[in-house]
């Protein structure tokens, strides 16, 4: 389970406020939240090494080999060729995924016969065995090196994306605390999660290309149509001002739009005699050009308090008071402590 990126922007903002110790903005909690996840996460695997090698008690919880695990399991997952960043590329040499970190297990999965695991071996080891007839690798016993982001299946008759399975852990994703600009100036929290094609919640559409004309003042919930053929749930609302001026903010993103796409309201919804508009996407209504879409720390919920302590860590490093710093290094290393030993 995620920990919520607003929760810890909050309540980091809480303190710093509370001991006016000054403001992090967005921007600076974002980057700094990344850092500190990607830090906690590549952590794991040193501990779960530290951890292997000490005797575990077998009481519920209280294993740490156990837990350290389970933190990690947040980030196991499998190829999946319908989606970019899970997909295996290649006819063999097969390229891994992009989200890849580390690669555990890769099975070769025949259309008939049953799944048998592929041996990783070095390439000393894949000319050693290569050299007697018992030992070459076969469909039964197949093996792959891996070099350069690459796995060579031996036989090299394994050549299909669908025959073969990557199990492995993938890298965090980049912590993202999504918002608006209010009325004020003031940041308003997004909680949309974010995707980089998705258009901008609350987002307020501007590019239009043809203008409102008979328009009477007012809020509506206007109906229309669009040059995609699949726009998913997409909903607008349009608040005229003047028979020429109207505001369209979205209020569901809907799906599948690209950039360039038009959105045209139908006749008589703005006013009873109201004509267009038709308006443009561009890239700034998509949550990739622009700051809306919130990314939650994925981390498991147990390391919040971790969280919360290493980004305080760093902001008193960004506002430049060694108080912060040192209260909160003091804390960290307590708790890395009191976990080891």
């Amino acid at each position: 389970m995620a920990i919520n990126v607003n929760t810890v922007y909050q309540t980091v903002l809480l303190i710093l406020n509370n001991e006016q110790r000054g403001y992090m903005t967005p921007n600076e909690f974002n980057k700094i939240s990344t850092q500190v996840q990607r830090e906690i996460f590549e952590r794991y695997f040193e501990d779960l090494n530290q951890q292997v090698r000490v005797p575990q008690t077998d009481m519920d919880y209280a294993n740490r080999v156990a837990n350290i695990d389970e933190k990690i399991a947040e980030f196991k997952t499998e190829n999946n060729q319908n989606i970019p960043e899970k997909t295996i590329a290649g006819s063999n040499p097969f390229t891994v995924p992009s989200e890849l970190y580390r690669l555990g297990s890769f099975t070769y999965e025949p259309a008939l016969g049953t799944p048998v695991e592929i041996q990783r071996l070095t390439r000393g080891d894949y000319y050693n065995i290569n050299k007697s007839p018992l030992t070459t690798p076969t469909t039964t016993f197949p093996i792959y090196l891996y070099e350069d982001n690459n796995a060579i299946v031996y036989p090299s008759t394994i050549t299909g994306v669908k025959e073969v399975k990557m199990q492995y852990v993938k890298k965090p994703s980049d912590v993202r605390w999504g918002y608006s600009i209010g009325s004020l100036g003031q940041y308003i929290y997004d909680p949309t999660i974010y995707g980089a094609n998705l258009l901008n919640n609350g987002g307020v559409l501007t590019n239009f290309t043809t203008a409102l004309a008979g328009g009477i003042i007012g809020s509506y919930t206007p109906t229309f149509v669009t040059s995609n053929a699949t726009p998913g749930t997409f909903a607008i609302s349009a608040t005229v001002t003047s028979a020429t001026e109207v505001t369209i903010t979205i209020t569901d993103p809907g799906s599948n739009f690209v950039v360039g796409d038009t959105i045209t309201i139908n006749a008589g919804q703005l006013g009873a005699t109201s004509t267009g508009p038709v308006i443009q996407l561009t890239a700034a209504d998509f949550n990739a050009n622009s700051t809306y879409g919130s990314t939650n720390f994925e981390l498991h919920n147990s390391e919040q308090t971790e969280v919360i302590l290493n980004v305080l860590l760093y902001a008193g490093i960004v506002i430049g008071d060694p108080k912060v710093v040192q209260v909160a290094a003091q804390q960290v290393q307590r708790d890395e402590v009191n976990e080891k030993t």
